[in-house]
């Protein structure tokens, strides 16, 4: 496939790059900074944009099969970002007639798993409270995605570790693993790898976790 990755030098996106370039897809890595990428490949094309401008965009998912996104706020001070950028990304894909896309989110963005213990739902409750405008933002994301054209899946990880890839997790789609609370970067991205050609993901949010 030819697939376009927008955040491609986040700790997700470099990892979808990666993982995508291994399974022998063409990828597109749209960056700001090249030099911050550190995957490279001969599959690999690097598009250097600035997510701002629209029509710079629209020449990153031109005659792609999919676009990933990986764009999300790093900390709290940049919430916001999360829907400001996916709303040029859609306007894009919209323009250029491309349809597949799959995003990160994340799990607290999702509803309760169900029969979730005390514990785990007085943890959620912390973390929402402390990252309120962090979760604000990526519902915000996840509506524009409802609003849009696109065949969307949101793929919603717990706590993100830098550990390396396993290949198994849990994925609960329109809902979220029980006592799901840690996974890997490198599993979430393959997580949304797999969504790609998942039918049954398309419109979903899709909880994510070991």
């Amino acid at each position: 496939m030819k697939l376009t990755v927008f955040g491609a030098t986040g700790g997700i996106g470099r990892e979808i790059v990666r993982q995508a370039l291994g399974a022998g897809h063409r990828v597109t890595a749209v960056v700001r900074d090249p030099a911050r990428l550190g995957v490279t490949g001969d599959a690999l094309e690097v598009f250097r944009a600035d997510l701002t401008d629209p029509e710079a965009v629209r020449g990153a998912v031109a005659g792609r099969d999919a676009v990933l996104s990986g764009l999300g706020a790093r900390s709290r001070k940049d919430a916001g970002v999360a829907a400001r950028l996916t709303r040029v990304v859609l306007g894009a894909m919209e323009a250029e007639g491309v349809l597949r896309l799959v995003v990160v989110s994340a799990g607290p963005v999702g509803p309760e798993p169900e029969g979730a213990k005390l514990v785990d739902r007085a943890a959620r409750g912390i973390v929402s409270a402390i990252l309120r405008d962090v979760y604000a933002d990526l519902r915000e994301m996840e509506a524009e995605l409802a609003r849009s054209g696109t065949d969307w899946t949101s793929v919603r990880p717990p706590r993100l570790q830098n550990k390396p890839l396993t290949g198994s997790y849990r994925t609960v789609v329109g809902g979220f693993p029980p006592d799901g609370r840690f996974i890997a970067r490198a599993d979430a991205a393959h997580a949304m790898l797999a969504a790609l050609d998942d039918a049954g993901t398309v419109k979903q949010g899709v909880g994510v976790a070991y």
